[in-house]
């Protein structure tokens, strides 16, 4: 019975971080992806405090890697947020153990690149960067810390659906 409550609560942990995850896309991520117009200035400024606040680079200048990497966030992740957040909510659904597999591994891939970014970038004023960016050690590891759950949530994941006897049960099937 423990491991049910254990594993029920890990359910309601990620079905909150998807539910969560859609106004954050939506609403920030997106921004300079979709056309200008789509936002309210409220939503456009909340968007240029946190850049300025956290010298978050990626979000101010978005360069086209990161581009692609929110593209892919679009296309690919937008849509399985809400799938996401309704198996995990509800809690019986198996069916989602490869699209979180997926969605897992592919998160994480993105969140490499960006993480080495603010930790190794040299963001001087003589660099590319022209003084944008992260400055101290201080600052990096705080725009780290604003990113990792990013990767540490879907390594839970990854884990949970590859660990976790009720994701990995196979059906055992008679053969003819």
């Amino acid at each position: 019975m423990g491991a049910v409550r254990a594993r029920r609560c890990l359910e309601y942990l990620l079905g909150f971080y998807f539910l969560s995850h859609i106004p954050i896309t939506l609403f920030l991520d997106l921004q300079g992806l979709l056309p200008r117009e789509l936002y309210p200035d409220q939503v456009r400024n909340l968007l240029k405090w946190y850049s300025a606040e956290f010298k978050d680079y990626l979000m101010e200048d978005r360069p086209v890697w990161f581009m692609s990497f929110l593209f892919c966030e679009l296309v690919f992740q937008l849509p399985f947020f809400p799938i996401a957040a309704y198996a995990f909510f509800k809690g019986t659904c198996r069916w989602i153990r490869t699209p979180a597999i997926i969605y897992s591994v592919h998160t994480m891939t993105t969140l490499i690149p960006i993480l080495t970014s603010f930790l190794l970038d040299d963001f001087s004023k003589t660099s590319r960067f022209k003084g944008q960016g992260p400055q101290t050690l201080s600052e990096r590891l705080t725009l780290v810390s604003i990113y990792a759950p990013y990767l540490l949530i879907p390594l839970t994941l990854l884990l949970f659906m590859l660990r976790n006897p009720y994701y990995n049960h196979e059906d055992k099937r008679k053969k003819k």
